[in-house]
């Protein structure tokens, strides 16, 4: 429907005009991109340096046609009008009207610096603005304009233009089960903090609705803009649960950004699914420091153990012989006091110790062939002079003139040298004893072997533990098989860091695939040597062809088999999958990223954060959190002490003190927990009033029916909005069950739909997410867990708008006192 009032009107035709102009440009733009991409991905073979430089047009051009793609939503949201009498549109992107620019751009990038002003210009501080401009569209439509007057002397006044403000809007708005970037309402402070120009860890710590996720997000988007040597690395973003990561997943595609992925740590760990499910207690444990130093143990205890036998080479029959020389116990830890010296991981330092344990075996062998040979020659000498032969030589040397006398002084020469040695060494290692007596002494170990054989053996585990008592060892005490847990990934990551690269592995992929390749190859050179020649031995079939000279019996034409053999053709047309960063970072562990972003990193255990430290070399890092909403099992306290072991005092501390989604009622009712939870922290200042929160009382076997029937109601009143039903984490199954029956649709389980109009969440899975409404089930039941008043303060602040507390028995302190009492009929 058209704007009844004829200036605003008029003001939006002229932006439409306008933003019409902008998707124009933006449609040439991602055609001439796609017709580019498209020929690249014609081409294939040549060189090794002519597939890399593909590789390189192919990520350029796919992050352009991201960007254009992206663009499609929102393209242009915004305008500043200077004192100076300039105006910039600010948009996604950044556009210019030609390649070779143009004084003032089209649109100007939300990132660039000229586009700050547009978030931190306040009537107070106008930073040279005269008027910032909302623009609101629908999809290539502007359907509205809200205009801020920041200096009212130099504007004519057109109040008619003013309307809810974009940020109220907004928050206001009914959530859709994902979230959305904000560029377009961002705040001073939001802005300030993703700007920043630390390179260190920066530390985002901001209560319940203050936007730091959002922030986060942003960051991420806005640090590949501002240095783009990081979109060769990428940009990990760490979340709290995979319902998380899909709940902010389509914030950075549509911003343009590629180079960033998304994961959880439990994810991590290339080729390994976590889905074993474990206890607390077990998890907890796993996530402490101490298990490096465990890892680390069990590892140097397969180095040389004590418990193995003399290596002994055989004589060639395979028989053990007691005059075969064989190497003792400090000779093999002397190799592995050497190997361990190198400072190189596991299974690289077993070719230093294999190399010095065989070097001194084939002395040894050389040594004993030495003694052989001296004894041959002595016995030999015997011979000799038993039959005078000795005299009989000297004569014939006399009469052919040379140095008889020379002939017992001329140097015996060595029986066996290095090179000799070299070979021993070679043939020892083809022997299968020696190789399986070597595999004892240092075995090549992957981490998952590794950690499989120690959780397994109890007495390997009391070795490597001695630091853990008994009952705690017991936690980690399994069966081998059962998959891994999410706790588990650290682990592994640890121990491959010790390890190195499982070179057995390696080496047989290689093969498998060299082997597949060529395979392939020969069949497309035998094809060819088909083609080439007929059924009669005619050369190009029969009768050849036109250009050949093909006789009968005779092949005077080259075939690619004569110039190439299957090894050769293979490697020319070894094709690379062309895969973005992400892609690329997801499949290789040892991937360092150009920046990482943790969401809720306040929830990450010790060795955690030694995986992620490994991931970020550089310890560029963006960190946000509430430590007020700590649910690990350690309670790290303050960042300095969880920071403090991996970067000093190299971090800094940036605070977010606003609201803008929890109403000041609902905060008001999660103060109260928040004082237990964190003495004399300021809640953040909510810029919103709502609705006021409200309780219902009921009883214990009544509790499934009645939340199932609120549910059902408050899905009604809310229209289009969505509702969470929060539970204890162990009773998820049961009330979701309960509620499902009453409203169809309704979403819960390992991974639900966070579009469905209602969705069952426990407490764990809830973190991170908002909704329109919210009904917290069973208070008492998420206060008995560990960490229950963290879990209760999540729960209750996760409604943008509505709240309802249902509960058995007297409620919580701090929910009696803040929310209303109703009856079943009252409520919602």
């Amino acid at each position: 429907m058209p704007p009844r009032n004829p200036v605003r009107r008029d003001e939006i035709g002229r932006e439409q005009a306008y933003v019409s102009m902008l998707y124009r440009r933006v449609d040439e733009l991602r055609a001439r991109t796609s017709a580019e991409l498209a020929a690249l991905l014609r081409e294939s073979g040549g060189t090794a340096q002519a597939r890399t430089e593909r590789d390189a047009a192919h990520a350029r051009l796919s992050g352009a046609l991201a960007r254009w793609e992206a663009a499609e939503n929102g393209l242009c949201f915004g305008r500043l009008d200077l004192r100076d009498g300039s105006r910039y549109y600010i948009g996604r992107i950044g556009l210019r009207a030609a390649p070779d620019g143009g004084r003032d751009p089209l649109l100007v990038d939300w990132r660039a610096p000229a586009a700050r002003p547009f978030y931190v210009a306040t009537p107070a501080a106008p930073e040279g603005v005269r008027r910032r401009r909302h623009i609101v569209t629908r999809g290539r439509k502007v359907v509205d304009l809200d205009d801020e007057v920041l200096d009212s002397a130099l504007l004519d006044g057109d109040e008619d233009l003013a309307g809810e403000g974009a940020l109220l809007a907004a928050v206001n708005a009914g959530r859709t089960g994902r979230m959305h970037d904000v560029v377009a309402t961002l705040q001073a402070e939001q802005d300030a903090v993703l700007r920043s120009d630390h390179r260190g860890v920066l530390v985002v710590q901001g209560g319940p609705g203050t936007g730091k996720t959002a922030v986060a997000l942003h960051r991420a988007a806005y640090l590949l803009h501002s240095r783009p040597h990081l979109a060769a690395r990428g940009v990990l973003v760490v979340g709290p649960s995979t319902i998380f990561l899909t709940y902010i997943g389509q914030v950075l595609p549509g911003l343009g950004e590629t180079g960033v992925l998304l994961s959880t740590v439990g994810e991590l760990f290339p080729g390994v699914l976590p889905d074993r499910a474990e206890p607390a207690a077990t998890s907890a444990l796993k996530g402490r420091i101490v298990l490096a130093e465990v890892i680390a143990a069990a590892v140097r205890q397969r180095q040389a153990p004590p418990d193995t036998g003399t290596l002994r080479a055989r004589d060639g029959d395979g028989s053990d012989d007691g005059d075969v020389p064989g190497l003792d116990r400090d000779v093999c830890e002397r190799a592995a006091r050497q190997a361990r010296a190198t400072g190189l991981p596991h299974n690289e330092a077993r070719q230093v110790f294999v190399r010095e344990v065989t070097g001194q075996l084939a002395r040894r062998l050389a040594e004993q062939t030495r003694r052989l040979a001296d004894r041959l020659e002595e016995e030999v000498a015997d011979v000799l002079a038993e039959a005078d032969i000795d005299r009989a030589v000297r004569g014939d040397l006399a009469r052919l003139g040379g140095d008889p006398e020379g002939v017992r002084e001329a140097a015996v020469p060595e029986v066996v040298d290095e090179a000799d040695v070299a070979t021993v060494r070679r043939e020892l290692l083809a022997e299968p004893a020696v190789r399986t007596a070597l595999d004892a002494l240092w075995p090549e170990l992957t981490p998952r072997q590794l950690l499989a054989e120690l959780f397994a053996d109890p007495d390997l585990l009391a070795r490597a533990a001695p630091g853990l008592d008994e009952s705690e060892r017991a936690l980690l005490t399994r069966a081998p098989g059962g998959g891994w847990s999410p706790a588990d990934i650290p682990l592994l990551d640890e121990a491959a860091e010790l390890l190195g690269v499982d070179g057995q592995a390696a080496r047989a992929r290689t093969a498998r695939a060299y082997a597949r390749e060529s395979a392939y190859a020969q069949e497309v050179l035998d094809l060819t040597a088909d083609a080439y020649s007929g059924d009669d031995g005619d050369t190009c079939g029969a009768g050849g062809a036109s250009g050949t000279r093909g006789t009968t019996g005779t092949r005077e034409t080259l075939t690619p088999a004569d110039v190439l053999d299957a090894g050769h053709l293979a490697a020319r047309h070894r094709h690379t999958a062309h895969r973005t960063v992400a892609e690329r970072a997801a499949a290789d562990r040892t991937w360092a990223f150009g920046h990482v972003i943790v969401d809720e990193a306040q929830e990450l255990s010790q060795m955690a954060w030694r995986l992620l430290m490994r991931r970020c070399p550089g310890r560029s890092m963006t960190l946000v959190g509430d430590m007020a909403q700590s649910a690990g099992a350690e309670g790290v306290g303050s960042w300095d002490r969880l920071l403090r072991p991996h970067v000093g005092d190299r971090w800094r501390l940036a605070q977010l003190t606003v609201n803008y989604r929890t109403p000041a009622e609902i905060m008001d009712v999660a103060s109260g927990l928040l004082a237990t939870l964190a003495p004399g922290t300021e809640p953040p200042r909510s810029v919103r009033t709502g609705v006021p929160p409200w309780r219902l009382r009921t009883t214990g076997g009544a509790l499934p029916t009645r939340l199932a029937r609120l549910a059902s109601r408050e899905a009604g009143l809310l229209g289009e909005g969505r509702l969470a039903v929060i539970v204890p984490d162990r009773r998820t199954g049961e009330l979701a069950a309960a509620v499902a029956r009453s409203v169809p649709g309704a979403s819960f389980g390992a991974h639900p739909d966070l579009t469905a109009r209602v969705v069952v969440l426990g407490v764990a899975q809830a973190k991170g997410l908002e909704f329109d409404s919210v009904l917290v089930a069973d208070p008492a039941g998420i206060l008995a867990t560990p960490h229950g008043h963290s879990d209760l303060y999540v729960a209750l602040t996760r409604a943008t708008q509505r709240l309802g507390v249902l509960h058995t028995g007297p409620p919580p302190v701090a929910v009696d006192r803040m929310t209303h009492r109703r009856d079943d009929e009252a409520a919602p």
